[in-house]
């Protein structure tokens, strides 16, 4: 039941972050949505990371790392908002913004995750 309390705080400092994040002004008109991809980039380094360091050293507390992926990354990025950008989009005429979007955010989702782990290789 700890562990749901521990996912739960995780959970509220993400989701607390991440509409913060959403409050910055960008300029007006614009169409792609680099808010959510920063914010989805920024969590699979951050999961990274700290995958990478639960990988290094053993003795980190297993309900910190829970905290930190499934909590904070997990309010932090969200693939329903991905998802529903990627559909307006498309539905706006704008099929090769959507499918840019689409790449960036897999492929650099993946880099970012990789980047992390390979971070705490390095330190």
């Amino acid at each position: 039941m700890l562990e749901c309390l521990v996912v739960g705080i995780g959970g509220f400092i993400g989701s607390v972050c991440r509409y913060a994040i959403g409050l910055i002004p960008l300029r007006e008109g614009t169409i792609f949505p680099i808010k959510t991809l920063i914010i989805n980039i920024l969590g699979s380094f951050l999961i990274g990371v700290i995958t990478g360091l639960a990988l290094k050293n053993p003795s980190i507390n297993p309900r910190l790392v829970l905290f930190i992926k499934t909590g904070i990354c997990g309010g932090f990025t969200t693939f329903s908002s991905f998802a529903l950008e990627t559909g307006d989009l498309i539905k706006n005429g704008h099929g090769g913004l959507a499918v840019a979007y689409g790449f960036l955010s897999m492929v650099l989702g993946v880099i970012a995750v990789l980047a992390g782990e390979a971070f705490t290789r390095a330190s």
